[in-house]
């Protein structure tokens, strides 16, 4: 019995000493716990002392997740009449533009035209859209919104078409700030209008314009002005045309009035563009002038060569249609002359001239042969005259020495029977004994020179007529 109550008494000492043995080490696991989280605390304290900059922890929360938060409420769209332009009854509201033109796709002389892609940005203040904000930042939305407020009915003036684009969206943007300013943005291409004079083309410059203008709202209501004077025009410097040098951009404004609403604001896009004649001096110079002067050609063929004179004369003038019916057929047709115009018709003249030329040296050569046969009808016998073939080579008789009919053969000599005759003219006409005869024909003589003497002084006129045109037309037009 005693040993029994001496184990009980020892079993219920080691269960108090391990109790005592547990308290301990249930306490020193609380306090590893309470330092872990204290560690951790300060640590998360420490990374965002390091990382103050980053935007991850100066993000706000996501508004679009709380139902109380929404866009329209916040700007509270539902609360106004926004078919009304802001300060409706005051003074006008002022709207600023900026314009950046990315790029000018086409200009049209046929058409009188122009393609710009731009985009448009207008400024202005709606206090129906200010917000409550504690950062001072704006809102970015798109054409969805757009539809719900008011902003200022552009349009451009004397366009034909024009859109806006909506790859891969609507290209709009609307940027809403606290105090209620207002940036609208879109991106526009348009084909308008450009009257062009082309007296000069196409040595010309051309000065084109884009108009822009608020469709119903007068200078009473809405006044349109550029944000910054010439600085509100921003240009892409890549901006390049195959046949115009863009020489510059610059703005206007000014007041259109409209006799059944009155005054309008108008701002004005123009630009200034000079051709590249290098095009069509390849295309239309060039071989005008190359017409010209194988129109020459002929003067240094003789007279009796019709096989070769006729049909050189005949195409050039045929090339030379050509010339002129291509290059019209790319034109407007517009009731004045053009300087292409003249230079190309006053080409086609000279290439005429030198087919009249040779008709006038044809014409008077037959009539030169005709007198001398006539003439040597009237001649009595010629049987006292020496051997013919003997007079051909006389200088004095024929003009001809016996090298040059050796060297030059039949080339330009007429043939037996026109030398014969001219032989006997020349004989009756110096020979005393026959002269009392036969009256001498000096207007014969003259003749016989005259026709020589056409295309000898066509060599010299032409190409110094046509060398002075050139001279006068490029100091005029350059």
């Amino acid at each position: 019995m005693q040993v029994d109550a001496v184990l009980v008494l020892f079993c219920v000492w080691l269960v108090g000493a391990a109790g005592k043995l547990v308290q301990p080490r249930g306490h020193k696991l609380e306090t590893y716990k309470q330092s872990r989280s204290r560690r951790e605390t300060s640590s998360m304290e420490g990374d965002g002392g390091r990382k103050s900059g980053s935007p991850i922890f100066k993000r706000s929360p996501d508004m679009t997740k709380s139902p109380m938060t929404k866009s329209e409420q916040l700007l509270r769209i539902d609360d106004h009449d926004f078919t009304m332009r802001p300060a409706f009854g005051g003074p006008p509201i002022p709207v600023g533009v900026d314009v950046q033109v990315e790029s000018l796709d086409t200009i049209s002389e046929v058409d009188m035209d122009f393609t710009m892609t731009l985009y448009l940005r207008h400024y202005w203040k709606d206090e129906r859209l200010s917000f409550p904000s504690t950062n001072n930042q704006s809102m970015t939305f798109d054409s969805r919104l757009v539809k719900k407020i008011w902003v200022p009915d552009m349009f451009f003036v004397h366009s034909k078409r024009s859109f806006i684009h909506d790859t891969t969206t609507d290209n709009v943007m609307l940027r809403v700030y606290p105090d209620g300013n207002v940036l609208y943005s879109l991106r526009v291409t348009v084909t308008a209008m450009c009257n062009m004079d082309l007296s000069r083309f196409p040595l010309d410059t051309q000065t084109c314009s884009l108009e822009i203008e608020s469709y119903a709202y007068t200078d009473d209501d809405l006044m349109l002005y550029w944000k910054k004077g010439n600085e509100s025009l921003n240009t892409d410097d890549r901006i390049s045309l195959s046949q115009f040098l863009i020489q510059k951009f610059h703005t206007t404004t000014k007041l259109a009035f409209y006799s059944s609403t009155g005054w309008y604001n108008r701002l004005y896009i123009h630009f200034t563009l000079r051709r590249h004649i290098f095009f069509f001096l390849l295309q239309t110079y060039f071989p005008a002038t190359l017409m010209v002067m194988l129109s020459w050609v002929s003067f240094w063929i003789d007279r009796r060569a019709v096989p070769a004179r006729v049909p050189l004369g005949i195409t050039t003038v045929l090339t030379m249609s050509t010339i002129i019916t291509g290059v019209n057929a790319s034109m407007p047709r517009v009731s004045y002359i053009k300087a292409v115009d003249i230079y190309l018709w006053v080409s086609f003249v000279f290439v005429f001239l030198s087919v009249i030329e040779y008709a006038a040296v044809n014409y008077l050569s037959t009539v030169q042969e005709r007198k001398e046969r006539k003439l040597r009808e009237r001649l009595p016998c010629t049987c006292s005259i020496g051997n013919p073939d003997d007079m051909m080579i006389d200088p004095q008789i024929t003009g001809y020495g016996s090298t040059d009919v050796n060297n030059t053969g039949n080339y330009g000599m007429p043939d037996n029977d026109s030398r014969q005759e001219r032989m006997m003219a020349q004989v009756a006409l110096n020979d005393p004994h026959i002269t009392h005869h036969v009256k001498p024909s000096r207007g014969y003589v003259n003749i016989w020179i005259d026709t020589h003497a056409i295309d000898k002084y066509s060599r010299v006129f032409f190409p110094g007529a046509y060398a002075l045109f050139n001279i006068i037309y490029w100091s005029i037009y350059s």
